[in-house]
């Protein structure tokens, strides 16, 4: 099921994405969508953002299962937002006739989740999650993305190049998958080059939204 008004962003560390989301908030044709990212703002979410920051380690296929429970509460929990920062509640925000733009998504489970854990996990805890209406794929070198990162200070637990690399193939696998699978049911994908500079990449979003909206 593809969710109408639903826009995600998904790269790996350091692609761009959550740039690319305060750009676009400034924008004023989407000033009054909802912004948001995954892990989300709930507790579900700040437990989880604790885990990336090397707080307590996981299981990798344990990591799974919470990305999921916290997906479902940002998906289909209660409409809750601190002004255009929605908390919980996409599908109604959704339903409502709301654009919500998400920095990242179940994709990156599937990514992430599926490099130290059996691929069936995420894929399974994942599948019934609806898709979004319009798929932006940030596609960049792990060895790239990490010299940003390095650039803004720490870095998270999965942000090792060798992981990160490993990580890079299955999002590519997994974005390559569902652009067949989501183009049946109204999903559409565009892949950007995350090398590109902010400027050229904000002027490709802002017009694959304005054609959406």
């Amino acid at each position: 099921m593809v969710l109408n008004n639903f826009i995600v962003f998904e790269g790996i560390d350091g692609a761009g994405t959550t740039t690319q989301l305060n750009l676009l908030k400034e924008t004023p044709e989407t000033r009054n969508s909802y912004y948001t990212a995954e892990p989300s703002a709930a507790p579900t979410g700040v437990f989880l953002r604790q885990m990336l920051k090397g707080s307590f380690k996981i299981t990798n296929e344990t990591a799974a299962y919470l990305f999921a429970a916290d997906r479902n509460e940002h998906v289909n929990g209660e409409l809750f937002s601190e002004g255009n920062h929605l908390i919980t509640g996409i599908k109604k925000a959704c339903e409502s006739g709301k654009t919500v733009i998400c920095d990242r998504y179940f994709f990156s489970s599937l990514a992430y989740q599926s490099i130290g854990c059996d691929r069936e996990v995420p894929e399974r805890l994942n599948e019934g999650f609806p898709l979004p209406k319009l798929l932006f794929y940030f596609d960049i070198e792990a060895k790239d993305a990490l010299k940003r990162v390095d650039s803004r200070g720490e870095r998270e637990i999965y942000e090792k190049e060798d992981f990160l690399s490993r990580t890079v193939t299955e999002y590519r696998r997994v974005i390559s998958e569902y652009s067949e699978k989501g183009r049946k049911e109204g999903m559409k994908t565009v892949i950007i080059d995350a090398t590109d500079t902010r400027e050229n990449i904000a002027a490709i979003i802002q017009k694959e939204i304005k054609a959406l909206l």
